[in-house]
């Protein structure tokens, strides 16, 4: 069980992450992101997805952190979870990352973790997707490639 200080720690600790990262911090524009995403290996065929799905979990803020009720966190644009992808304060978890590196506005690190998410889980590894972008209307973005 989490003692009342702990929590209080932990959110703390968010809170100081967020306040560093602040003067980095970036919305990205749908066309923006489609331009990184592309710089970074990943197929047009999937730009829409990962753009709904950026949209849909932060806004496309770099900078979001969403507290998660078993004390973990989501972080950055694509809100890549602590329990298992990256560890806060230091390098872990399946990419081996630090969550905070993913709340700054270059997002080439966070892209390199979701194409391991996105090889393992696929899109289904993030809920908000299958909510919100799976079998929808993805975001148009035909004209960012012009």
């Amino acid at each position: 069980m989490v003692s009342p200080s702990q929590n209080i720690l932990y959110v703390a600790s968010v809170l100081l992450v967020l306040l560093a990262t602040f003067s980095e911090a970036k919305v990205f524009k749908k066309c923006d992101l489609a331009k990184e995403l592309g710089k970074n290996g990943i197929s047009r065929t999937f730009h829409g997805n990962w753009i709904c799905l950026a949209n849909a979990e932060s806004g496309l803020d770099t900078t979001k952190v969403t507290q998660m009720p078993n004390l973990t966190a989501s972080y950055g644009i694509f809100q890549i979870n602590s329990k298992q992808w990256c560890r806060s304060g230091r390098k872990g978890g399946v990419c081996n990352m630090k969550c905070e590196d993913f709340l700054d506005d270059n997002i080439t690190n966070d892209i390199e973790c979701v194409k391991i998410i996105q090889s393992r889980l696929g899109f289904n590894g993030w809920p908000v997707w299958v909510k919100k972008c799976k079998g929808k209307e993805l975001p148009n973005i035909s004209n960012c490639y012009i």
